[in-house]
This record gives C-alpha cells, sequence and structure tokens, in this order.
C-alpha cells in the first residue's frame, strides 16, 4: 500500500516525466510515423460535426494547405489522434482520481468565467495558426531539429508570463 501512495500521490520528480513523455513520442514516431500532436483532432472533430448538420467545407481548404491529408470522415473515429487525445483525457482523469486531487470547483463570479471562455478560445485559435499546441508545435518539434519548435516555444513563455501578470493582476 505504501508503495502505491509513493507512486500516485507524491509529486514526481519533472525528469522522470521528461523520460516518460519522451518514451511516449519515441513510440508513436516509431509506430505511426509521425510525431505526437493533440489539437489537430478538434478540428477534424468540428468540421466533422458540422458536417453532419449540413454545414460543409468549412475546414477543408485549412485542411488541405496544411497537408492533413485525412479524409474528414474517417478521421474522427479511425485516425489515430483520436484514440490518443481519448487516451490522454481517460490518463488524465484516472490519475486525478487516483491521487484523490479531483473536484468540481465553483465559478466565482463572470469575470472568471469570461477570462476562461476568452483563453480558451485564445489557445486553440492559436493553436490552429501556430500549426500546433504545445505538443505537436514544441515538444515534439525541438526533438525533430525544427526550428519552428524553438520560435514556437519562445512565444509559449512569453505569452505565458504575460498571461500570469494578467491572472494575478485580475483574478488572484
Amino acid at each position: 500500500m505504501r508503495g502505491i501512495e509513493t507512486l500516485f500521490r507524491k509529486t514526481w520528480p519533472y525528469w522522470i516525466a521528461g523520460i516518460i513523455l519522451a518514451l511516449i513520442n519515441i513510440a508513436l514516431m516509431a509506430y505511426i510515423s509521425s510525431p505526437w500532436r493533440v489539437t489537430s483532432v478538434f478540428l477534424y472533430w468540428g468540421t466533422w460535426m458540422l458536417d453532419r448538420i449540413g454545414i460543409h467545407g468549412v475546414a477543408d481548404s485549412y485542411v488541405r494547405v496544411y497537408g492533413n491529408s485525412l479524409d474528414i470522415n474517417e478521421a474522427v473515429v479511425i485516425v489515430y489522434l483520436t484514440i490518443v487525445n481519448i487516451g490522454v483525457v481517460l490518463g488524465a482523469v484516472l490519475s486525478t482520481l487516483v491521487s484523490s486531487d479531483f473536484k468540481f470547483k465553483k465559478i466565482k463570479n463572470k469575470k472568471q468565467l469570461l477570462y476562461g471562455i476568452a483563453g480558451g478560445v485564445m489557445m486553440g485559435y492559436g493553436a490552429r495558426i501556430a500549426l500546433g499546441c504545445n505538443i505537436g508545435a514544441y515538444f515534439s518539434a525541438i526533438p525533430s531539429f525544427s526550428l519552428h519548435g524553438w520560435v514556437f516555444g519562445l512565444f509559449m513563455f512569453v505569452g505565458t508570463w504575460i498571461g500570469c501578470k494578467l491572472l494575478y493582476k485580475n483574478m488572484i
């Protein structure tokens, strides 16, 4: 029982988490011949949903321009990105439950809600125009010796610094 508590309730050193993430990225690269990426599938899910309600072709040109040659109708269910994203969400939920950190938090006020929505929209939009999130455009790009990963990382840290300043000034 003590081993389980040590494994799941105590914070792991960053270097262990970094090695595990690197091994997952290597395994994905070896298995699917593509780096790990997360946000692209959200575009496919959104496009698929719009297609189902009769709105066609909204993101088709975007998908073609950036070389994501997946068939939108197949992308939602079959593509590895969906499976990986579901695994990430389930793993995060499981980890939170096992460590007893799961809890619903009450929204304090409308300002907090507005900031949350605005932050989510900016993150999603930024991930698309930057050709990925911190996983695809940063974490997977740097080991691939891609310059854009370093540029993305620089501006990600600048954005994080600005976001923290705004958060502390307005929310805490």
